[in-house]
């Protein structure tokens, strides 16, 4: 448990150190929903679009910062040095979660803040949608950590996200409503994470209460699990 808690410790170090990622992080999902806010200015959009922005924004993000820095962490040697230390696959993955989690919650934190502050206006519990947007912004991170495995390279850790993030997308209700696709599309989505955070957010923004998204939110816990699990498995301690 120390190797992971200071394996976190390292990773928030190199983060508070990196701007331009706490700028991604922090800055860009703001400026993003503060755009759809200005452009819908009077409208109900934001209203019902604004809660699953703020599901979908810290997924994409998260995952795209973590892929990215946990290849560097293969490119550059640190992950095979490590690996010659008692430091296991379970800590650096583990220590990785809890660092970004760290900084997923404060994402989430300001994102849900700055939302409110423009407009949106949430008939749900304000809390619960701060807990959907941390899980959604732990499970991007959890993703990215995955799908890191797959890359030899930062570009290809960039392809990685709409390989695996477009398809949530199209097939999550955002677009379309589930019911009104084609059944195999349908049935697709079920199999998708994201899936579960639109709905959860959905469900908060008609006013639903914790009963109401508690099967979404347990879901998506497994997905989290599963991507930790299935981090460790595919973790390499050098890019071939």
């Amino acid at each position: 448990m120390n190797l992971t808690f200071a394996t976190a410790e390292r990773v928030l170090a190199q983060l508070r150190a990196d701007r331009r990622t706490i700028a991604l992080v922090l800055v860009l999902p703001c400026l993003l929903i503060g755009l759809i806010a200005w452009m819908f200015d009077g409208t109900p959009v934001l209203d019902q679009f604004g809660p699953m922005l703020v599901g979908l924004f810290p997924l994409t993000v998260m995952f795209l910062v973590t892929s990215v820095a946990t290849l560097r962490e293969r490119q550059s040697g640190t992950l095979e040095r490590l690996m010659t230390t008692p430091v296991r696959k379970g800590d650096f993955v583990a220590g990785y979660a809890l660092a970004f989690a760290n900084l997923a919650l404060v994402q989430a934190l300001v994102v849900v803040g700055f939302a409110t502050l423009v407009g949106m206006d949430v008939a749900g519990p304000i809390g619960l949608v701060i807990v959907v947007a941390l899980l959604d912004a732990i499970l991007g991170c959890c993703l990215g950590l995955a799908a890191s495995a797959l890359a030899r390279s930062e570009f290809q850790a960039v392809q990685m996200m709409p390989a695996i993030i477009f398809p949530q997308l199209i097939t999550c209700g955002l677009i379309m409503p589930r019911d009104q696709m084609p059944m195999l599309l349908e049935w697709l989505s079920r199999v998708f994470p994201l899936t579960y955070a639109i709905e959860a957010m959905q469900s908060l923004a008609r006013g639903d209460e914790w009963a109401d998204i508690q099967g979404a939110v347990g879901v998506i816990a497994l997905f989290i699990v599963g991507a930790v699990v299935l981090g460790v498995l595919t973790l390499r301690r050098r890019t071939a």
